[in-house]
């Protein structure tokens, strides 16, 4: 009898497991500000998509940092890497986007081709790529933002939009924003397409204006340029990111933090 009572107890357990649902997961995709090299800080160098594990609940959702270095909005695509995420998006999980320091960069060249049209318009540009000798149409910043969101969404994931942080430029006592730029076109895109949208620049910038200029040069960035953040950086941006996550209406994602 105590035999059968295992067996079924065993069996019970077995049907339990095997019917648990998969975890939830966290996509994050972007350029070296979200992971720099392999994200285990080669030259000094963190990216906040390091760190943003730290601030959830990791037995009941996965994060999985995509970011690369050296990529724009539209080159994460055109190399396959958003095919690959997309591939094992699941209805339910999450997706982080931030692009926009390397879209500024030119559309052609030998060096990266790796531009995108400034705004968010439907404007494109033909080209032949000088690096990848391919004919390739190039899109606006918006443009591609917007796939991202409608592919995402298409899976059943739930895409969220952050603006880019900001470099280390300041005028006088107060970090420089931009009114017509990156950040303002990643929310313009968010709103339009239906993600939610954290203005991780502002929120970044405020930070730092409460900190004298040369010190938050020494803390929270790298002494060889002004866009890469130091340790103490990409942890204060996770941190930053948590707490813009957790401001988020109607978003579950909140429900998986610390």
């Amino acid at each position: 009898m105590k035999i059968r009572l295992l067996l079924l107890l065993g069996l019970s357990l077995l049907a339990l497991a095997l019917t648990k649902p998969a975890p939830v997961s966290l996509y994050l995709i972007g350029d070296s500000t979200v992971k720099t090299g392999s994200g285990k800080g080669e030259n000094g160098q963190w990216g906040w998509g390091s760190f943003l594990h730290e601030h959830f609940d990791t037995t009941k959702i996965k994060v999985h940092n995509h970011a690369i270095g050296g990529r724009s909005s539209r080159t994460f695509i055109s190399e396959g890497r958003w095919d690959k995420v997309l591939s094992e998006l699941k209805i339910g999980d999450y997706l982080l986007i931030q692009f926009g320091h390397n879209d500024a960069s030119p559309v052609n060249d030998s060096l990266r081709a790796r531009g995108t049209i400034r705004g968010i318009g439907e404007e494109m540009e033909e080209i032949d790529n000088l690096i990848t000798k391919k004919h390739e149409v190039v899109h606006s910043y918006g443009w591609y933002l917007r796939k991202y969101i409608d592919e995402a969404k298409a899976k059943g994931a739930i895409p969220i939009v952050c603006s880019p942080i900001p470099r280390n430029s300041w005028e006088g006592s107060r970090i420089v924003r931009p009114t017509d730029s990156y950040p303002q076109w990643a929310q313009a895109v968010a709103r339009s397409n239906g993600a939610y949208f954290i203005d991780l620049y502002e929120l970044v910038a405020t930070e730092y204006d409460k900190t004298p200029p040369t010190q938050v040069k020494q803390q929270y960035f790298t002494p060889a340029d002004n866009t890469h953040t130091s340790r103490q950086g990409g942890q204060l941006n996770a941190q930053l990111v948590a707490e813009g996550i957790k401001s988020l209406k109607k978003c579950n994602l909140k429900k998986y933090l610390k």
